[in-house]
């Protein structure tokens, strides 16, 4: 008794020591983890896809569309980026730890279309004269950066050339994204060269050459980087229209993986907890096959490349709820055996045997429905059937397998043979005690009691209708973080302030996620009204308000000039549109709000700072000088 009391410690001893060696390993294989936009913070994007020229959306343009991408994409510096192609004509990208979202969805979405055209704006050449990634960073004459082009066909750009050499203004204008509605170089001449126009330079050709070409103008050099990287990331075949967006701060994706972590923690603690109470010594190796279990899919998750997101982290707890189902059957199945007279280890056979069969079947069946989902399900769904494809594999192996070889290991000790109950808990039925009538003969109103469910959410679902989240409409995500317990009264009051759609509103003490139908746009400039302005600017450090009107054409394409610059600044947060159209004596609400100010007419620019009006930039003949606003960017450090 004394040698198998020894051999059962012994055994125990080396298992607990593996054990231990594993759970070492848990926070640098999961600090090795590559995590989703959901739990790192980023942002998300649904593209519907849709040609340029009108013709039939194919596969060979989504293709194309989606290598593009992919080359944008790397030029942001994303470690993980994701893109995936949805049906036919939508592409989804997710970038998990960008922090400039104006930037990567200006580089996404711009068709970064480059052509040569003469003074009169009549097409010369396209792109397809220049080699493939052959745009570098360069220099001019004078030290300024600039970008440098490759040529591939010489020929084209010698003829080319001749032929402007001969015109009677000879110049080669060359464009980024030409718009016939609205680009001229008549109209542009002026502003070619700088950040604020699609005309990036304009050389005159006094003879034919076919050499490479250096786009000089008033660039900075990050300006002139992102030049090279949409030219080298080719044209866009395409039109991109965002359905949908999902932005993730870093701090609420941070908060998120620590709840989550926390929660999994208890519950897995609680689950060992009650596994001990009704098993007991089978209770200590279900533990450590949970142990291993989580180990090992951690660990094949990472050798396969995968994102964790908090659905495949769904898919996680599904799985130890199916491994501990698995571990619960086997258990069951030989207390049966046992309470049948047989020895513990025919029981522990018979028992193995019968429910090998059952547990596999079952695995079979939901890994059938997890390919299906990762076959047919798009985003979020095909990383959950991902992470539950790996779950059933593993299940196999180790609480299929381990927990069997660990059960075998002790019974062939001979030593828990007298102390079945202590090893399994199986207590000895008393003779007298009434028989329990089988639960298979209450079927029938279990039929029934499903059959009215049934019926009841079809009714329902045929007489409401479904509620759609924005995975399946158009809409965004907005993850909030304030320094204030939020109410979903409040947050839904806000939301009809703002005109937007309520779909589903999440609320956990200080944070927030917010879904609505509206597709909202990052750089989407604040719009206020005048009663609201006061309040508005004191909540800013720094506000660039735009007073203007609407209804000329003029004023719209100065407003579109200015925005377009602000959004290449990278200050539409600091960006405010106040529209006075149907305001009576705007001028003394503004004096009165921000002191005397000198007013002309609108447009105007005021610079406030802390709430008080520190710049004033007045229109000139309906037009505000973009130079005037680049001394305020610089003056006071926006």
């Amino acid at each position: 008794m004394k040698k198998k009391k020894k051999q059962m410690i012994g055994k125990l001893l080396w298992i607990f020591i593996i054990t231990a060696l594993v759970s070492a390993f848990f926070k640098p294989l999961f600090q090795d983890l590559k995590f989703g936009l959901d739990l790192q913070g980023g942002f998300e994007i649904l593209y519907q896809v849709s040609p340029i020229d009108g013709s039939k959306m194919t596969k060979e343009k989504l293709n194309a569309t989606y290598k593009s991408m992919l080359k944008r994409i790397d030029s942001l510096g994303v470690s993980e980026p994701e893109i995936v192609l949805e049906g036919n004509d939508k592409i989804r990208v997710k970038l998990a730890g960008v922090t400039n979202q104006e930037d990567a969805r200006s580089k996404l979405s711009t068709v970064a279309n480059l052509t040569f055209r003469d003074s009169n704006n009549n097409l010369l050449m396209t792109s397809d004269v220049l080699k493939a990634g052959g745009a570098k960073v360069g220099q001019d004459q004078s030290g300024k950066p600039a970008v440098a082009l490759s040529v591939r066909d010489k020929d084209t750009f010698y003829k080319v050339t001749n032929k402007v050499k001969d015109m009677s203004d000879n110049v080669i204008v060359i464009w980024l994204d030409f718009d016939d509605s609205k680009d001229s170089y008549s109209s542009e001449s002026s502003s070619c060269g700088t950040s604020d126009s699609h005309c990036l330079s304009a050389a005159k050709v006094s003879q034919a050459f076919a050499s490479d070409v250096i786009i000089q103008g008033d660039f900075t050099e990050d300006e002139v980087q992102n030049l090279v990287d949409l030219i080298n990331s080719g044209s866009l075949p395409t039109k991109l229209t965002e359905l949908s967006s999902k932005t993730v701060g870093a701090s609420f994706g941070d908060a998120t993986l620590q709840k989550t972590l926390i929660a999994g923690v208890i519950g897995i603690t609680l689950i060992i907890f009650l596994l001990l109470v009704l098993y007991h010594f089978c209770g200590i190796l279900s533990a450590i096959s949970i142990i291993l279990y989580t180990f090992f899919v951690f660990g094949t998750f990472w050798l396969v490349g995968g994102v964790l997101t908090l659905p495949g982290i769904a898919a996680l707890i599904l799985g130890i709820g199916m491994a501990i189902d698995a571990n619960v059957l086997l258990y069951e199945r030989v207390k049966e055996e046992l309470k049948k007279g047989k020895s513990l280890p025919l029981a522990f056979k018979m028992g193995s045997k019968s429910s090998f069969k059952t547990i596999v079947d079952s695995n079979l069946t939901t890994l059938l429905v997890a390919i299906i989902m990762f076959v047919f399900g798009e985003s979020s769904v095909k990383g959950f059937a991902t992470m539950l494809i790996i779950n059933i594999a593993v299940t196999m192996v180790t609480m299929v397998a381990i927990t069997r070889t660990l059960m075998k290991t002790f019974i062939n000790t001979g030593y828990f043979n007298d102390k079945i109950s202590f090893f399994l808990n199986v207590k000895e039925e008393k003779e007298n005690k009434k028989a329990k009538k089988p639960l298979l003969d209450y079927s029938k109103y279990f039929a029934i009691f499903s059959s009215i469910i049934f019926l009841v959410g079809v009714i329902f679902t045929a007489t409401k209708g479904l509620a759609l989240g924005i995975d399946y409409q158009a809409g965004s995500d907005i993850s909030l973080v304030t320094e204030k317990k939020l109410s979903s009264k409040e947050l839904t009051k806000d939301l009809k302030e703002l005109k937007l759609t309520k779909v589903e509103i999440e609320r956990r003490d200080k944070e927030a996620d917010l879904r609505v139908k509206d597709i909202l746009k990052k750089d989407k400039v604040e719009e206020v009204k005048l009663s609201e302005l006061e309040v508005s600017t004191k909540e800013m450090n720094d506000v660039l308000l735009l007073v203007t009107t609407t209804g000329s054409k003029k004023v719209y394409k100065q407003e579109e000039k200015i925005y377009e610059y602000m959004k290449k600044q990278n200050l539409i947060s600091k960006f405010i549109y106040l529209d006075i159209t149907n305001e009576k004596d705007y001028t003394s609400k503004l004096n009165n709000i921000y002191g005397n100010i000198e007013i002309s007419e609108v447009p105007l620019l005021i610079y406030i700072k802390n709430g008080n009006a520190i710049k004033v930039i007045n229109s000139d003949n309906g037009e505000i000088k973009v130079e005037l606003i680049t001394q305020i960017i610089n003056e006071y450090e926006l």
